[in-house]
Order: C-alpha cells, then sequence, then structure tokens
C-alpha cells in the first residue's frame, strides 16, 4: 500500500440511539467526538438511527402485505362497471 493516501483506520464506537446500543468496530469515519469505553480507553464516538438491532428486517418485525393475484385485483377494480347480466 502507498503511504499518505488510506484513511486511517481504527476502532470506533456506534451507538444506535433506536434501542440505546452501542458497538465497538473498525472504521475509517472521521469524527471530533469521543466517548470512554468500558475497557476504560477513549474511542471516537458516533451515533446512528438504525443498525442489525433496531431494523426491522433483522429483528423479524418486519410487516408482510398480503398481495392479491391480477385477476382478483382486476374484478375488484371493475366491479361497479358489471352489468350483472350475462
Amino acid at each position: 500500500m502507498k503511504k499518505g493516501i488510506h484513511p486511517e483506520y481504527r476502532t470506533v464506537v456506534f451507538h444506535d440511539t433506536s434501542v440505546d446500543e452501542y458497538f465497538l468496530i473498525g472504521s475509517t469515519l472521521q469524527t471530533k467526538q469521543t466517548i470512554e469505553w468500558k475497557d476504560g480507553k477513549t474511542y471516537p464516538y458516533f451515533t446512528i438511527e438504525v443498525s442489525s438491532l433496531s431494523h426491522s428486517f433483522y429483528t423479524g418485525k418486519q410487516m408482510v402485505i398480503q398481495k392479491e393475484g391480477r385477476v382478483a385485483n382486476f374484478n375488484r377494480r371493475f366491479a361497479q362497471f358489471s352489468t350483472g347480466d350475462k
């Protein structure tokens, strides 16, 4: 690797504010905020709104919408135009 062209890779504390969880992850993210971690060391700190602990896809709380078929959708939309005679 060339010297001086790559961003600094370091350990950063990410805070998921929606579930109040903290993650210690390696990142090149630049931030001016710091926080003291459980091990007594000070790390860069960054807040996020969604992580794997709060996202509905990963928590299993994702809503599944039932989609009706094409024929049922057609009948629902055009039922008002039918005369009832056949």
